[in-house]
């Protein structure tokens, strides 16, 4: 869930891989690796994330019912536009 709403934010505020990984000092490989669900950021970069994307870090992991309870909007969609399918390895 995170990688997808990780996705969605940053299409969403018109970042691209490469600016997001440059603003968050991180190599593209790194991001893309959060984006593909392959790794997850530490509390310090959840917090930089959020902060990037002005959203709080709760819309990231996904607690949209805590959100709810204090009343909170989120102007990101939860799910971005479909992923490309990943190429199929021949073996």
């Amino acid at each position: 869930m995170f990688n997808n709403r990780l996705r969605s934010a940053r299409i969403f505020r018109g970042y691209t891989l490469q600016k997001t990984a440059d603003s968050l000092s991180l190599s593209l490989r790194t991001y893309q690796k959060y984006e593909g669900g392959d790794r997850e950021p530490s509390f310090s970069l959840l917090v930089a994330i959020a902060d990037l994307f002005n959203v709080p870090t709760d819309f990231l992991l996904g607690r949209d019912e805590y959100l709810n309870s204090l009343g909170v909007y989120v102007d990101v969609p939860p799910e971005g536009p479909p992923r490309h399918p990943k190429p199929q390895k021949n073996h």
